[in-house]
């Protein structure tokens, strides 16, 4: 993907540049030199994105207010998104210097000074984009669910091991001290004997998505839109903004159902708490309803994850339950502290966190830990593996689901147990040339 030959123009725009800054005055700005609270641009991680807007907006925005993060550049196949996010990040550093690129791998081509990548498309571009970004030696932060498929979600984990990337999905929770308490308690044991969790899915939809396409509309410009890219490695589909504008959720070639759209963050949780966050079920039991509701996963140590849809075991959304011998934690979002069974519970909630920070060494923000990890090279919270894992329990559901019959997984091999068909559902073909 990456060419090697350095073209004439290239040439004579690096010398022209080099006479220029030879002839430049020796006046070098203290913000140049990391003076008044300035980070130097030589300790700046320098970044750019891929697919910002709704969601992504958060994540640019939370990037940028790190003083070590230096924003250069977004990629985007829309150019209203392209315009919008240069504008923004324009105005944060008071200059005219972001650059815009409509095509992914000229953007990954052009810009090797870039150390980081922000990704935030649709979920079907997440697992691809990572994977070209890791390859071209950018460190990734991804937007969730990360993977399309268990194969999708595989191939990120040997790209971040084979090029020796530093990688994050946003399962921001794992972070937050609400979450990280609740995850604690279960997997330290205060708890007692825990055997059950619960996770959230998410309350719309169902797991059983559309497998039709919105009516055909003509399509725009390419410097408008790209629609070829905006669909990226799934198949073709005939152009209607419905699907840019959002409306590709529900939709089987573009989204991973009301249980990865939640399920991406809480089994995650669930999975940590479990001290299961690098392996998944063995079994699934299917459910006769819509949306995975109720669903009951075993792990090969016997402890059981539950997929719960409504606020039963907490208020608010994706949340996540653990029951133990001696107690109850659950947290959501909103939460101002967590629920317990038991109030005394709460007396641990300061020393809980505290030894966490002190055991993993990580932030308490999901960004920080991110770029704490790029400098390091060390793991982040959510490393490609936990990634990987969560989202495996994701589309093993969604299979159980889909087929409408119980299945049995084998973690290690990572394939369902005696099921072909459920086997066949583990990858999906990719359209060329998006394509890894």
């Amino acid at each position: 993907m990456v060419q090697t030959s350095f073209s004439r123009r290239r040439f004579l725009q690096t010398a022209t540049v080099a006479g220029a800054l030879a002839a430049a005055p020796d006046i070098i700005p203290a913000s140049a030199l990391g003076r008044d609270g300035a980070v130097a641009p030589s300790d700046r991680i320098v970044v750019g994105a891929i697919g910002i807007q709704h969601r992504g907006m958060d994540v640019l925005q939370w990037a940028i207010g790190h003083a070590d993060v230096q924003f250069v550049a977004i990629c985007d196949l829309q150019k209203k998104r392209r315009l919008a996010v240069k504008e923004f990040v324009d105005g944060h550093y008071g200059t005219t210097d972001c650059q815009m690129y409509p095509e992914i791998r000229e953007f990954l081509y052009e810009r090797p000074d870039i150390d980081v990548v922000l990704i935030a498309t649709g979920d079907r571009w997440h697992a691809l984009a990572s994977i070209l970004a890791m390859r071209s030696g950018k460190d990734v932060y991804t937007e969730k669910p990360s993977c399309m498929t268990i194969a999708e979600g595989r191939a990120v984990v040997e790209t971040a091991r084979r090029y020796g990337r530093v990688y994050q999905t946003g399962t921001q929770r794992l972070s937050e001290a609400n979450h990280v308490y609740c995850i604690e308690m279960a997997r330290t044991g205060r708890l007692g004997d825990v055997r059950t969790a619960y996770a959230h899915i998410a309350p719309w939809d169902a797991a059983e998505m559309r497998h039709d396409w919105l009516p055909a509309v003509p399509e725009p410009p390419q410097d408008e839109v790209d629609w070829n890219a905006w669909l990226g490695p799934c198949p073709w589909r005939p152009y209607n903004p419905g699907y840019v504008s959002g409306g590709w959720r529900g939709h089987y070639d573009f989204h991973t159902s009301c249980i990865g759209e939640w399920g991406a963050h809480t089994f995650a949780q669930a999975q940590a708490g479990l001290d299961c966050g690098e392996s998944s079920p063995v079994e699934y039991e299917y459910v006769a309803n819509d949306s995975g509701d109720g669903m009951v996963t075993h792990f090969a140590n016997g402890v059981r994850m539950i997929l719960s849809r409504g606020n039963r075991h907490w208020s608010g959304s994706c949340g996540e339950r653990f029951d133990g011998s001696e107690g109850w934690v659950a947290a959501a979002d909103g939460y101002p502290q967590p629920d317990v069974s038991s109030p005394t519970l709460l007396s641990e909630y300061q020393r809980v966190i505290s030894q966490y920070v002190a055991r993993t060494g990580r932030s308490l923000d999901h960004m920080q830990n991110f770029l704490d990890c790029v400098r390091s090279r060390e793991r982040t919270v959510a490393n490609p593996e936990v990634m990987h894992h969560s989202m495996t329990t994701v589309h093993a559901a969604n299979i159980c689901m889909w087929l409408k019959r119980s299945l049995k997984f084998d973690p290690v091999k990572e394939e369902f147990v005696g099921d072909d068909e459920a086997n066949r559902l583990r990858a999906r073909a990719m359209r060329e040339p998006y394509v890894y």
